[in-house]
């Protein structure tokens, strides 16, 4: 259920609600939009009639939540969500673009990427420093070394990081350098580790599942919004189909369905999708004309290098041509690029 507060309603009014719900055994989350201030109430929805909600000072209306996923829905947030990263602003009008390598190899490998990305105009970098592998012989990251490479590259970039994380070691450790934790694909249904990264506060990129679905990927979103934790960014990156000629198949169709359905911004990762740098730069602007937030982009400063997924890696070249491409498509869309 979701409490709608009138525009009238002062905090006092706001507080006595919540303390109202939470007495009788509701968990609240108080969600303030641009229009209105709701209150969203997880619990027995048998016990809201019976306890006179309507008739408290603010309170304008009560409206029962369809959707399995509460937090997540748009029915309890009209307007989009923008996730404020010191001033790297995801979701609304925006297109925020990040980029880097898959994995952080060595300090020079690192700057170089970040220099160059930075160059060219990304927002964020992008780098693992613990790599959540396939086979356990192939590179696993450089952990909390990695992590210090990361946090030196933003001093000198001015460029906001991310990483991936795997577990709680990793959630922790990563909490003192990064601005953003990413959750792949691999540990999207990790329910323990969404709570942790709900609790965590730091805002929240959440890869789709290999083979989840659209409310599947919208409940593992619900997790993290469920331990307060508002700052979520969905990130489509292809999933498991019957396809063979390319890594995953994009489902381009899940930004407008996510769209509908939830507040929270969408990305896309073509490079995750297809497995192939020749597809990333089509992909990336299907994404932005299909109203995506924004990009996840893998770029090394040597992909024939690589240590790990180098054949779907743009070079700094190709990445700074895919910038300039998608310049005339974002003055076109009115998209903040």
């Amino acid at each position: 259920m979701i409490i709608v507060m009138s525009k009238k309603a002062t905090e006092e009014n706001i507080n006595a609600v919540t303390n109202r719900l939470e007495h009788d055994g509701f968990s609240t989350h108080i969600i303030r939009g641009v229009e209105k201030i709701v209150i969203g109430a997880i619990g027995d929805k048998k016990a809201i009639s019976s306890m006179g909600l309507e008739l408290m000072a603010g309170v304008e209306n009560i409206v029962p939540i369809m959707k399995p996923y509460k937090l997540v829905s748009r029915e309890v947030k009209s307007e989009d969500s923008v996730i404020d990263i010191d001033g790297v602003k995801i979701g609304g009008d925006n297109f925020i673009v990040i980029a880097g390598p898959c994995a952080v190899e060595s300090r020079d490998q690192l700057l170089t990427a970040a220099e160059g990305v930075k160059e060219a105009g990304a927002h964020i970098l992008r780098g693992g420093a613990f790599k959540p592998r396939t086979s356990p012989y192939s590179f696993q990251g450089l952990e909390e070394k990695g992590l210090e490479i990361l946090a030196e590259a933003r001093d000198l970039t001015g460029l906001k990081i991310v990483t991936e994380i795997i577990d709680a070691y990793s959630l922790d450790m990563s909490l003192a350098y990064v601005d953003l934790i990413q959750i792949g694909a691999r540990n999207m249904q990790n329910f323990h580790l969404l709570r942790q990264a709900g609790k965590s506060g730091k805002p929240v990129i959440l890869k789709r599942g290999l083979s989840a679905t659209i409310e599947e990927w919208l409940m593992a979103a619900e997790y993290i919004m469920s331990e307060g934790n508002y700052n979520v960014i969905l990130c489509e990156r292809g999933i498991r189909t019957f396809e063979t000629a390319t890594r995953n198949t994009l489902d381009i169709s899940a930004v407008p369905l996510i769209k509908g359905l939830s507040h929270l911004p969408i990305i896309i990762d073509p490079s995750h999708a297809t497995g192939d740098w020749h597809l990333v730069t089509p992909l990336a602007k299907a994404a932005l004309a299909v109203g995506a937030n924004g990009i996840m982009v893998e770029v090394h400063p040597n992909p024939l290098q690589a240590m790990c997924d180098g054949p779907q890696s743009l070079s700094l070249k190709k990445f700074s041509l895919l910038m300039e491409e998608l310049k005339p498509l974002s003055q076109l869309l009115k998209k903040i690029v």
